[in-house]
């Protein structure tokens, strides 16, 4: 089995806060690391976050905190598998927006990457990403 990690549960992973970092560790424990991967939308995600931080860095050494940051971030995607946004997944994403769902268009993409998969994406946000139909989706975060 394929299990996506989308964006909140990478952050969990990466600050390793507490109580959701240690459930999270704790489940995942039981799968290979070839298993365990996340998307390309979601380096996209956390890549935009830190480079907004850069651009609002007033002082050298904010910038140098917010770079240590930044490559701490490249290391963690070196270490973990990421799925493209390939043809498949563009199909199955203009198979969704075609049926006019109310999800955010990077969280459609997600979906669209889980979906040609045939993954387990794992996320916080089942509000919207339980709209879509055939996703499986779970919160192991509580």
């Amino acid at each position: 089995m394929i299990l996506i990690l989308d964006t909140d549960h990478l952050t969990a992973i990466q600050r390793r806060s507490e109580p959701a970092f240690s459930l999270l560790n704790f489940r995942l424990q039981s799968f290979s690391s070839e298993s365990v991967c996340t998307t390309i939308i979601s380096f996209e995600e956390q890549m935009r976050g830190w480079m907004s931080f850069i651009a609002r860095s007033n002082n050298a050494q904010q910038e140098i905190i917010v770079y240590k940051r930044l490559r701490a971030l490249l290391s963690f995607f070196d270490e973990i598998t990421v799925l493209d946004y390939d043809e498949e997944a563009a199909r199955q994403f203009a198979r969704l927006r075609a049926s006019k769902l109310r999800v955010a268009t990077m969280d459609l993409k997600i979906a669209a990457i889980a979906l040609s998969k045939d993954a387990l994406l794992l996320s916080a946000n089942l509000k919207d990403f339980q709209k879509v139909p055939d996703l499986r989706v779970e919160n192991w975060m509580r």
